[in-house]
């Protein structure tokens, strides 16, 4: 079983890395199903670019081609487009026991407990942006805040790893926090595959034998100028009510074939 995993395209959001996506949609093996771990759109409801749209039509074309899977996150926030090829949405999906895939806001309670600290320091930053400070995404901005931000990740990744242990898998993925890294607690992996919304991006390349997390090729970097679309705001950030852990993550993907990545 082999696949490909990305988190947190945020299509729509001016920081989408739109043509690098495309050329990434473009190198993708043909053996190989597609999961998009949540927060693939950014704003459900919202204004899209021309080449943002071209993205999701290009996503569903290419659903009648190959396994692909839409795990819904916060800012999906139940949304489900209609008549979208064979695209299969999910809350939360797996591969066997080896591994759990869920976008991650599940297990975190420390956002939607900060709601009015979250919307002040959104205010801030599209002030800064506005006074001419460099543009960034609200979530690459908070980073600065190295302490603050390593609290919201150990928080993401320790429930995460406590829910795979519950339900018997040998490791979790997640995105949500825009901070690809991977990390083992108690013999349980935990990797997270960033977020495209600044360079570099990350995805986890699954086959029968491995899982790793890799760099986007550095050449795609070239296409990053088009996804700049000073017209649109990034949408807030996550403020979504965590829920348990899922006891069931559905179905594996034993139907896609093995293959090699190019």
């Amino acid at each position: 079983m082999n696949a490909i995993i990305v988190s947190d395209l945020h299509i729509g959001s001016r920081y989408f890395q739109s043509g690098m996506f495309e050329r990434f949609l473009e190198e993708l093996p043909a053996d190989h199903g597609l999961i998009m771990n949540g927060d693939i759109i950014d704003a459900p409801h919202g204004q899209m670019a021309k080449s943002d749209q071209s993205v999701l039509d290009r996503i569903e074309k290419i659903s009648h081609q190959r396994q692909m899977v839409w795990i819904r996150g916060n800012h999906e926030n139940g949304y489900v487009p209609q008549n979208f090829g064979q695209v299969v949405f999910k809350r939360q999906y797996s591969i066997g026991n080896r591994l759990l895939i869920t976008h991650g806001d599940d297990f975190d309670d420390i956002m939607p407990r900060s709601r009015l600290f979250i919307k002040a320091f959104k205010l801030m930053h599209n002030l800064r942006v506005k006074l001419g400070g460099k543009p960034m995404h609200v979530a690459e901005y908070a980073k600065k805040w190295k302490s603050f931000y390593r609290v919201l990740r150990n928080h993401v990744a320790l429930n995460a790893v406590k829910c795979a242990a519950e339900n018997g898998y040998r490791a979790v993925t997640c995105g949500h926090t825009h901070y690809p890294e991977e990390v083992a607690f108690n013999g349980i992996r935990y990797i997270n595959t960033g977020a495209w919304t600044e360079f570099p991006a990350y995805y986890l390349h699954i086959t029968p034998d491995a899982m790793t997390l890799k760099q986007v090729d550095p050449s795609f970097v070239m296409q990053r100028a088009q996804s700049a679309h000073s017209d649109q705001m990034d949408s807030a950030l996550p403020s979504r009510k965590a829920s348990h852990c899922p006891a069931n993550a559905g179905p594996d993907l034993s139907k896609i074939a093995p293959g090699e990545p190019r």
